[in-house]
């Protein structure tokens, strides 16, 4: 088979690699500033962990490439105005929403959109980053160099967020894991969680409109689309043309994982659907030491990036599955005392969407259950909105 290089050398093509060692596929992530020459690119195929790049002599020299999978497709998701722009002219759910062109639109932008703007950058903002959520009143905390460079959103009530995680082969064909549940704090993913029992309303929907893109822009790959979840449905809030934090789960929770999904199908490797059969949940380690206490619960896998820990930056996250809820819950409450403090709410939130809430956490921590961590903390202004 092929070999594949990776652009970017983070924990995705770190995950990309130790996913291709058990079929043999030689997998080489590499940084933006490698020698061209030092590396094996003009016998492989193209991938990328990130989105967006700047101009090197390694990707100048990519630019060309033949068998760079998905090459004019990074550019069009990595910037928020024309996703939103792909998303419109397909006619799928998403926020209300425009360009951010000038100070002088805001009473325009609050009469259309209502009172709490959601601004996010075009390009670069993740995690919580190059995003604000105002009021009328905040406008001035927004930095002057945004006009132009952002887009803005009506504020959305939701009562939860979901993302699907699929995959798209050569020929057309589709797969699609069940919708995951996620808890952002701060505008972090902290944990996922997926239930073989999916709402088969929701899931169709869902895999509707990322079929949709997919097979719009003619995509091979893994990508993954968040939602919100209204009272109507389904309302995408943005896309991720690669392996996604979300879809971390499917490394012990599913039959094939998202990262040997990708590179089956820019391979044009055999693509059945993954079989997920149990509950599976997975907790982000953010601005966290390796604690090798973790071990000591059978259910926990831990996937450590080897990255320096610094506050909010994700160095690791713990994967747990098994076909009992309550067995599962039982052991999200074991890792509690073994985190930092604010772990324990999105713990809680986790073991709630299992089902077992009151019957162990209760148990665990010989108290009243923890209400769910609010589901939009990015936004304090906003009406807490629990699930």
């Amino acid at each position: 088979m092929k070999p594949v290089c990776v652009l970017g050398n983070g924990q995705l093509g770190r995950m990309l690699r130790q996913a291709g060692e058990p079929l043999g596929i030689a997998v080489y992530p590499i940084g933006l500033d490698a020698e061209p020459q030092a590396l094996p690119t003009a016998q492989s195929v193209i991938t990328a962990e990130i989105e967006r790049w700047p101009v090197t002599a390694l990707t100048h020299e990519l630019a060309g490439h033949n068998a760079f999978v998905n090459r004019d497709i990074f550019p069009l998701l990595a910037d928020r105005l024309t996703q939103k722009q792909l998303l419109d002219r397909l006619g799928l759910a998403t926020a209300p929403w425009q360009l951010l062109s000038d100070a002088d639109e805001w009473a325009q932008v609050f009469t259309t959109l209502g009172e709490l703007a959601i601004v996010k950058r075009r390009t670069g903002g993740y995690d919580g980053r190059g995003q604000w959520c105002l009021r009328a009143d905040e406008i001035a905390m927004l930095p002057a160099d945004c006009y132009g460079e952002c887009i803005v959103e009506q504020g959305i009530c939701f009562s939860g967020e979901m993302s699907l995680v699929g995959a798209r082969g050569h020929d057309g064909h589709t797969v699609f894991y069940p919708l995951t549940h996620n808890l952002h704090q701060d505008g972090i993913l902290r944990t996922s969680v997926v239930l073989p029992d999916v709402n088969a309303e929701h899931q169709q929907q869902a895999e509707r409109m990322l079929s949709a893109i997919m097979n719009e822009l003619n995509y091979v790959g893994v990508m993954a689309m968040e939602c919100f979840v209204e009272p109507e449905g389904l309302l995408i809030n943005e896309l991720a043309p690669r392996v996604h934090n979300s879809g971390h789960w499917t490394q012990n929770g599913a039959s094939i994982s998202q990262f040997e999904l990708h590179l089956r199908a820019i391979l044009g490797l055999p693509l059945p659907m993954p079989v997920v059969s149990t509950p599976a949940v997975m907790v982000n380690l953010i601005g966290t030491d390796v604690n090798l206490d973790w071990l000591n619960q059978p259910l926990v896998h831990l996937h450590w990036y080897e990255k320096e820990v610094r506050a909010g930056r994700k160095v690791g996250h713990l994967n747990l599955a098994d076909v009992s809820p309550a067995a599962l819950s039982a052991a999200l409450n074991a890792l509690v005392p073994m985190l930092p403090a604010e772990y324990a709410s999105s713990i809680a939130w986790a073991v709630e969407k299992l089902g077992c809430s009151c019957l162990l956490a209760d148990l665990k921590r010989g108290s009243a259950p923890t209400k769910p961590a609010n589901r939009i903390s990015f936004c304090p202004n906003i009406p807490q909105i629990f699930l």
